[in-house]
This record gives structure tokens, sequence and C-alpha cells, in this order.
């Protein structure tokens, strides 16, 4: 394993940095604390920074040696939110804020980001032309935090021609990386579906219109759509996850409300299950004689790797820890909002291995080391290794211009 030697030498106090961010959580649009972190010590680095875009987003400015001039620019990524959700850890660094919690390890993707940006916050270190630009944003955990920065003018104000981005994943061994292109994470849509009937006694249900019958019917009839109306080989999940109805056991209720989760890998599929959603829904009710109210909202893009940018990811990656410890990326159906970042440029989403939690100090939780569990705690170990992978996937970048062409 490659790792830079300086970047090695500052693991201990940029983990020291990462623990003060896990202890103080904020959540999407509220990372004021934490933007105020970056800012101090890019500031402190000499690496000039932008706040602000995506309300909280900080962008940091680095110039190679050209000063910029030569126009070839390339974005780097991390998110900066926590989750709404309590912490089973009691270790020392453990969140401070009931309720709030950095869960997803976007406190780790910090730390690697900044360990990029200490070490090139050296001029000699800046042996590349073109600039460098240390994307923290906000808001990945329902907030859309990248669509926003994109809103405020990311794009625009930092022109670039790829960006990148890495998020820790558990259970993949620390030292392995995982890149692959297209597809790699699915779009999040969620659905609301308001059944109106006519409530009775629950003894005398032919007075009524029972809206619990309907969503069952309901309910049955949309996995029909992913077992026969889609293509078997296109990936799509319908989950309903909520069924709110009723208050006493002997009345049938007036209405019965579902709602839950959609999720694919491409437009076309989701065009096909919302459409197909909305004639069920409205067509059953229809049948027996209730009124719908059909709510389908789409969240997130699916997350699509451009081949060349992940091919090209794939090689800095072997060459830091071996090609034998750089995995395909297995598709997964949750859901990121760099989606947006890639719907506008090309770039490659990519995985860092976590491991499986030994890496949990005493006083863990009791539970696993997975995401959104509230045992996880990111590795530390990560912190060089990531912040190498940033700055030799920036130099590289920069000085192949068959790569940013």
């Amino acid at each position: 394993m490659k790792i830079i030697d300086s970047i090695a030498l500052q693991a201990t106090a940029l983990a020291a940095v990462r623990r003060d961010i896990h202890a103080h959580p904020e959540l999407c649009f509220e990372e004021v604390r934490t933007a105020d972190v970056i800012a101090a010590k890019l500031t402190e680095w000499g690496i000039p920074i932008h706040r602000g875009l995506g309300t909280t987003g900080v962008v940091g400015i680095v110039h190679g040696r050209d000063g910029g001039k030569s126009g070839r620019a390339v974005g780097l990524r991390a998110d900066i939110d926590a989750l709404p959700m309590q912490e089973f850890n009691t270790f020392e660094h453990a969140s401070r804020h009931p309720g709030k919690m950095h869960a997803c390890g976007h406190d780790g993707h910090t730390a690697m980001l900044l360990a990029a940006a200490q070490y090139f916050s050296r001029h000699e270190h800046r042996d590349f032309d073109g600039t460098v630009y240390l994307i923290f944003q906000p808001a990945e955990e329902g907030g859309g935090g990248a669509r926003e920065m994109i809103k405020d003018g990311l794009f625009e104000q930092f022109p670039m021609q790829a960006v990148f981005g890495m998020h820790n994943w558990p259970g993949m061994p620390v030292g392995s990386f995982a890149v692959s292109p297209g597809p790699v994470m699915a779009s999040s849509n969620e659905f609301k579906i308001t059944i109106r009937g006519k409530g009775a006694h629950g003894a005398m249900p032919h007075l009524g219109i029972d809206p619990v019958v309907i969503a069952c019917q309901m309910v049955q009839a949309f996995q029909n759509i992913i077992s026969r109306n889609k293509k078997p080989v296109d990936a799509g999940v319908l989950s309903v996850t909520m069924i709110h109805a009723g208050e006493a056991t002997n009345v049938v209720p007036d209405s019965c409300e579902l709602q839950g989760t959609v999720r694919t890998f491409t437009t076309a599929v989701l065009d096909l299950i919302e459409e197909r959603m909305r004639q069920i829904a409205e067509h059953t009710c229809a049948a027996f004689g209730a009124g719908c109210e059909f709510e389908f909202v789409r969240n997130y893009p699916p997350t699509v790797n451009t081949s060349a940018e992940a091919d090209f990811a794939a090689r800095v990656m072997a060459d830091i820890v071996g090609a034998d410890n750089v995995r395909a990326q297995e598709p997964t159906m949750g859901a990121e909002d760099f989606a947006y970042m890639l719907q506008a440029k090309p770039g490659a989403y990519v995985f860092i291995g976590n491991g499986d939690g030994d890496h949990r100090a005493m006083g863990h939780g009791g539970g696993p080391c997975t995401l959104h569990n509230p045992s996880y705690d990111f590795n530390d170990d990560l912190i060089p290794l990531g912040g190498t992978f940033w700055v030799e996937l920036a130099r590289r970048w920069l000085a192949e211009p068959t790569v940013a062409a």
C-alpha cells in the first residue's frame, strides 16, 4: 500500500478533527459549526475558500503551479451532514446532541478530503497544472445539497471538467476500493396514496366502503408491476412501508393511507413504475367506489458513473493498493445525491472499505458497524488512504490531457 508519508504523519491530528465533528453532528442545511471547522482548517493552511453555496457548503480552491491558467480543473466532493437518529455508542467522541448522529461516515469523508487539502497546501506538492476544487457539500441525507450547490452556481463559479465522490463501505476490507462504470446507486422516490372510503360500523360493513380492503388489493397488485410489467433484467424495488388506517376495532375507517419507496437505476423503469402505480391505485379505488389521492415524489436520480472516469479511478486505486484490492462495485438500491453532480459533469462515485467494525473503541453500541446504524463509527485508518487517493487522483487527472479533454 502506497500511502503518502506526509499525509500519514498527520493522520492522528486529522482523526481528532474527525472525532470532533462526530461529537457535534449537524443535520442538513444546519452544518454551521461543521462548515466553520472546515473553513478554519483550509484558511489555516492558506487555501482560499468560498462559502454559502447550498446554504452551508464550502469550496476550497487549490491552483497548481500554473496558477490555474490552463483552465483544466477537477472537483473532489465530500458530504458533511449527519442523520436524525440517536447514537448508541458511548465512547468519548459519541454525539453530544440527542437525536443526531454521524451514522454514515460523512465526518470521515470530510477528514479524508481535509487530508488531501493539507497536503496540497504546501506549494511544492502542487506539481500539476490546473485547479483542484475541494467541495464540502451539505445536506446529502435527504436535503439534496448537491442539487442546491449546483443551483447556486457551483459549476459556473468553479468550472471543472470532471467531479469525483467517495463513500466508505462497511464490510469491505480496509485497504480496498471499489468502482465500476454505469449505475452504482439507485434513484430514490417516495409515494403517498390516500384511499377515501366510507366509514361504517365494523359489524355492518355493507353500509360503508372499506378502504383497508382496497389497500390490501392495491399492495398486492403493486408487486405485479415488479414481476410482470418491467423487464426481469431491469432492477426495480417497490416497497409499501407504511399503512395507516382506523382508530377503533369496531369501526370501518373513512380512509387509509399507504406510503413507501421506489428505487430504480434508470428513468425509463421509474416512469413505468410510477405510471402503473397511478393506474392501479386510481382504478382499484374506482372499482370499489372509493376516491383516490395519488402523490409520487422523485427525490434523487440514479448515480451513474461515466466509463472513462470510473476506469481512470480504478487505475489510480490499483497503483495505491494493488489491482487485487480494487473491486467492481456491486450496485446498491441505496441513493446518493452526488447523482446530481454526475448528471452535470463526467465523473465517478467510488467506495473505500471501512472494515467490519473491529476498529471501534470500547463503548461502541451492541449493533453492527453498518451505515445508518446507531452503533456505526467511521474507521480512522481510512483517513491517510483516502487522502492519498484524492491527491493521486487529482494530480494524475490534471496531468493526463486525454482524460481531462
